[in-house]
């Protein structure tokens, strides 16, 4: 297991009336382990779910591809600083890839540009651009071939784009790859299907 155990550092909470340190998830708990090749974040819009796993993609070292906010004002001083508020127990930075689906397109964009020098970096994903197919063709294309590499996988709600048969597809594709024990997923989400995955831990961020 990459990741075995997340830690709050409350004592070092800059700010305990503000996001995201005011959220439940962080005022109420001290640890949340993570015993098996599967981990679910579930709870309602709001709870802290995508804060926390991106913060703990940054304390990892995995990068998270997103374009920089333009014309952001009163942007929260924490939220991205959050990793700085948490300590990891395992493997320290670990190759793996966080996904969101509202940052893929910039990442398929990325990818584009990349290939227009170097028309093999497609080759990884199919040799066609991620662009040229339905959302759901293109995430099911990353997630094919990325899960096939070691590592830890930060997925924020991957169901979206997805049909429901897609989503079974994800589903055994989770089966497939952590059988060799060298993939572990922690996955924020709000879909019966991928919380059908048997043997999964799930930890709610409701109270």
């Amino acid at each position: 297991m990459y990741l075995t155990r997340l830690c709050l550092l409350h004592d070092s909470f800059p700010a305990r009336h503000t996001y995201p340190f005011n959220l439940d998830i962080f005022r109420k708990t001290d640890s949340i382990r993570f015993n098996r090749p599967v981990t679910f974040f579930i709870g309602e819009n709001g709870t802290g779910k995508s804060t926390l796993l991106s913060a703990i993609a940054r304390k990892s070292g995995i990068h998270i591809w997103e374009e920089h906010p333009r014309g952001r004002y009163h942007a929260n001083p924490y939220e991205a600083d959050l990793y700085r508020y948490i300590a990891l127990e395992g493997d320290g930075e670990v190759r793996g890839s966080f996904f969101a689906s509202e940052i893929f397109r910039h990442f398929a964009d990325l990818l584009d540009e990349w290939a227009a020098a170097d028309p093999e970096s497609l080759s990884y994903f199919g040799n066609a651009s991620l662009l040229e197919r339905s959302h759901g063709q293109s995430h099911m294309a990353f997630f094919e071939n990325r899960f096939r590499i070691p590592g830890l996988y930060l997925l924020d709600e991957p169901e979206n784009a997805l049909s429901p048969r897609m989503q079974l597809e994800l589903l055994r594709l989770f089966s497939r790859v952590t059988a060799a024990g060298t993939v572990q997923f922690v996955i924020a989400t709000h879909s019966p299907i991928l919380l059908a995955y048997p043997d999964a831990e799930i930890c709610s961020f409701d109270f």
